[in-house]
């Protein structure tokens, strides 16, 4: 049960995320709002490194190598996506709890890609209006298709 739980949440975040970094305007990746607030190619390496971090659970990792370019921070992001998907997959057992997985990088995760969302807004790309609850996501499928 717990892992198709996880399974999920992995597949929701990844259904998200999508809808967020797909299709961007060319301006969007480095957009500035203000001071200190990271710009979309920062956040969402920031995700991936949290990621990185919920899979440190599993496995011993590497540490980011900092902010690349859009799209290798998107593959970036579906990678690590994966790495935890295969890990719950796998039933590979977990090195601290898994509600700390949770309430750590799995929530933060989800809070950031919601903000890439607010960034779309504001750097005047929009994504239409979605019925989540509607969503065709399903456990296992990371990457769009």
């Amino acid at each position: 049960m717990e892992e198709r739980f996880f399974r999920h949440y992995l597949a929701t975040l990844s259904y998200r995320a999508t809808i967020a970094i797909k299709d961007v305007p060319l301006h969007y990746p480095d957009f500035q709002v203000g001071k200190g607030v990271k710009t979309p190619v920062e956040l969402l390496s920031h995700i991936s490194d949290v990621l990185t971090l919920g899979y440190s659970w599993f496995a011993n990792v590497e540490a980011g190598k900092g902010v690349q370019e859009w799209e290798r921070e998107v593959d970036r992001f579906y990678n690590s996506v994966e790495k935890l998907d295969q890990a719950f997959a796998e039933n590979v057992s977990m090195k601290k709890s898994p509600e700390l997985l949770l309430q750590g990088p799995l929530a933060d995760a989800m809070t950031h890609v919601g903000q890439l969302l607010m960034l779309r807004r504001l750097a005047d790309s929009p994504v239409p209006p979605k019925s989540y609850i509607k969503a065709n996501i399903q456990t296992g499928i990371i990457r769009p298709m």
